[in-house]
Protein backbone atom coordinates (compact mmCIF):
# COMPACT_ATOMS: atom_id res chain seq x y z
CA UNK A 1 0.00 0.00 0.00
CA UNK A 2 0.96 4.03 -1.16
CA UNK A 3 2.43 5.87 1.98
CA UNK A 4 -0.05 8.98 2.65
CA UNK A 5 2.07 11.21 0.46
CA UNK A 6 2.87 9.12 -2.45
CA UNK A 7 -1.29 8.75 -2.22
CA UNK A 8 -1.37 12.56 -2.35
CA UNK A 9 1.29 12.82 -4.98
CA UNK A 10 -0.61 10.47 -6.86
CA UNK A 11 -3.94 12.39 -6.17
CA UNK A 12 -2.01 15.46 -7.08
CA UNK A 13 -1.15 14.21 -10.40
CA UNK A 14 -4.60 12.68 -11.53
CA UNK A 15 -5.99 16.84 -10.96
CA UNK A 16 -2.66 17.87 -12.77
CA UNK A 17 -3.63 16.13 -15.84
CA UNK A 18 -7.58 17.10 -15.81
CA UNK A 19 -8.70 19.04 -18.60
CA UNK A 20 -11.51 20.16 -17.25
CA UNK A 21 -9.31 22.03 -14.08
CA UNK A 22 -6.87 23.34 -16.14
CA UNK A 23 -8.07 26.65 -16.82
CA UNK A 24 -10.20 27.02 -13.43
CA UNK A 25 -9.63 31.02 -11.76
CA UNK A 26 -9.13 29.28 -8.48
CA UNK A 27 -5.82 28.21 -6.36
CA UNK A 28 -6.19 24.58 -5.78
CA UNK A 29 -5.60 22.40 -2.97
CA UNK A 30 -6.42 19.18 -1.82
CA UNK A 31 -7.75 17.44 1.88
CA UNK A 32 -6.21 14.35 3.68
CA UNK A 33 -9.04 12.43 1.20
CA UNK A 34 -7.50 14.31 -1.68
CA UNK A 35 -10.88 16.11 -2.11
CA UNK A 36 -10.06 19.50 -4.15
CA UNK A 37 -10.52 22.93 -2.23
CA UNK A 38 -10.60 25.85 -4.43
CA UNK A 39 -9.94 29.17 -3.35
CA UNK A 40 -11.26 32.18 -5.47
CA UNK A 41 -8.95 34.94 -5.93
CA UNK A 42 -8.98 38.85 -6.18
CA UNK A 43 -6.97 40.86 -7.88
CA UNK A 44 -5.11 42.25 -4.48
CA UNK A 45 -4.24 38.97 -3.88
CA UNK A 46 -1.80 38.36 -7.01
CA UNK A 47 -0.43 42.04 -6.99
CA UNK A 48 0.51 41.04 -2.75
CA UNK A 49 1.95 37.75 -4.31
CA UNK A 50 4.22 39.87 -7.25
CA UNK A 51 5.35 42.09 -4.72
CA UNK A 52 6.43 39.25 -2.15
CA UNK A 53 8.20 37.67 -5.22
CA UNK A 54 10.11 40.84 -5.64
CA UNK A 55 10.88 41.46 -2.39
CA UNK A 56 12.24 37.99 -2.34
CA UNK A 57 14.73 38.84 -5.62
CA UNK A 58 15.94 41.66 -3.85
CA UNK A 59 16.44 40.79 -0.12
CA UNK A 60 16.70 36.79 0.02
CA UNK A 61 20.02 35.04 -0.83
CA UNK A 62 20.89 33.61 -4.36
CA UNK A 63 17.89 30.88 -4.82
CA UNK A 64 14.73 30.02 -6.47
CA UNK A 65 11.37 31.82 -5.72
CA UNK A 66 7.96 30.76 -6.91
CA UNK A 67 4.22 31.23 -6.50
CA UNK A 68 1.93 28.78 -5.43
CA UNK A 69 4.17 25.94 -5.29
CA UNK A 70 2.32 22.12 -4.51
CA UNK A 71 4.17 20.69 -1.74
CA UNK A 72 1.83 16.93 -0.61
CA UNK A 73 1.16 16.93 2.94
CA UNK A 74 -0.09 14.28 4.89
CA UNK A 75 -3.68 16.33 5.23
CA UNK A 76 -3.19 17.06 0.96
CA UNK A 77 -1.37 18.88 -1.36
CA UNK A 78 -0.82 22.24 -0.20
CA UNK A 79 0.51 24.94 -2.64
CA UNK A 80 1.29 28.03 -0.01
CA UNK A 81 1.42 31.54 -2.20
CA UNK A 82 4.93 31.91 -2.27
CA UNK A 83 8.10 30.01 -1.44
CA UNK A 84 11.78 30.61 -1.98
CA UNK A 85 14.52 27.85 -1.85
CA UNK A 86 18.51 27.93 -2.04
CA UNK A 87 19.83 25.87 -4.72
CA UNK A 88 20.49 23.02 -2.76
CA UNK A 89 17.25 22.45 -1.03
CA UNK A 90 15.47 22.65 -4.98
CA UNK A 91 18.16 19.47 -6.06
CA UNK A 92 16.80 17.71 -2.66
CA UNK A 93 13.34 18.71 -3.05
CA UNK A 94 13.30 17.37 -6.81
CA UNK A 95 14.21 13.74 -5.79
CA UNK A 96 11.64 13.51 -4.33
CA UNK A 97 8.88 14.01 -7.06
CA UNK A 98 5.78 16.28 -7.95
CA UNK A 99 4.91 17.50 -5.72
CA UNK A 100 7.57 17.78 -3.68
CA UNK A 101 7.56 16.20 -0.47
CA UNK A 102 9.85 18.63 1.16
CA UNK A 103 8.81 22.03 1.76
CA UNK A 104 11.23 25.24 0.73
CA UNK A 105 12.82 26.83 3.08
CA UNK A 106 10.60 29.61 2.98
CA UNK A 107 6.61 29.27 2.70
CA UNK A 108 4.56 32.45 2.72
CA UNK A 109 0.50 32.45 3.36
CA UNK A 110 -1.23 35.67 2.04
CA UNK A 111 -4.26 36.12 3.91
CA UNK A 112 -7.50 36.66 2.42
CA UNK A 113 -11.37 37.05 4.38
CA UNK A 114 -12.07 33.28 3.76
CA UNK A 115 -8.53 32.20 5.53
CA UNK A 116 -8.99 31.38 8.96
CA UNK A 117 -6.29 31.91 11.57
CA UNK A 118 -6.56 28.00 12.63
CA UNK A 119 -6.27 27.23 9.00
CA UNK A 120 -2.98 28.87 8.94
CA UNK A 121 -1.78 27.67 12.09
CA UNK A 122 -2.47 24.39 10.43
CA UNK A 123 -0.66 25.25 7.25
CA UNK A 124 2.00 26.33 9.36
CA UNK A 125 2.39 23.59 11.19
CA UNK A 126 2.16 21.07 7.58
CA UNK A 127 4.83 23.09 5.81
CA UNK A 128 7.44 22.48 9.39
CA UNK A 129 6.55 19.00 9.44
CA UNK A 130 7.86 18.90 5.54
CA UNK A 131 10.90 20.91 6.81
CA UNK A 132 10.37 24.65 6.09
CA UNK A 133 12.59 27.01 7.99
CA UNK A 134 10.15 30.32 8.03
CA UNK A 135 6.70 30.39 7.45
CA UNK A 136 5.13 34.04 6.80
CA UNK A 137 1.75 35.27 7.12
CA UNK A 138 1.20 37.87 5.10
CA UNK A 139 -2.26 39.52 7.02
CA UNK A 140 -4.49 41.47 5.20
CA UNK A 141 -3.29 44.84 6.02
CA UNK A 142 -0.12 43.71 4.80
CA UNK A 143 1.58 42.75 7.89
CA UNK A 144 3.84 39.85 8.01
CA UNK A 145 4.35 37.55 10.54
CA UNK A 146 7.40 35.50 10.43
CA UNK A 147 7.29 32.41 12.51
CA UNK A 148 10.76 30.37 13.09
CA UNK A 149 10.63 26.15 13.35
CA UNK A 150 9.23 26.13 16.30
CA UNK A 151 6.59 28.14 16.19
CA UNK A 152 7.58 31.32 17.86
CA UNK A 153 7.40 34.85 15.55
CA UNK A 154 10.24 36.46 14.60
CA UNK A 155 11.12 39.85 14.59
CA UNK A 156 12.50 39.15 11.21
CA UNK A 157 13.67 36.74 8.98
CA UNK A 158 16.53 35.07 9.95
CA UNK A 159 17.26 33.60 5.63
CA UNK A 160 16.37 37.08 4.68
CA UNK A 161 17.01 39.49 7.42
CA UNK A 162 16.13 42.86 5.65
CA UNK A 163 12.85 41.73 4.23
CA UNK A 164 10.43 44.45 5.15
CA UNK A 165 8.16 43.86 7.90
CA UNK A 166 4.67 45.35 6.02
CA UNK A 167 3.79 44.74 1.97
Amino acid sequence: MPTTLARQQKRWNEIVRDPTLRDLSYKIETNERGQLLLSPRKNEHSFTQTTLLDLLKEHAPAGRRAPEFAIATPKGTKSPDVVWMSDDRWREMEETGDPTTIAPEICVEVMSPANTEDEMSEKATLYFEAGAEEVWIVEEDGHIQFLGQDGDELDQSRIAPDYPSHV
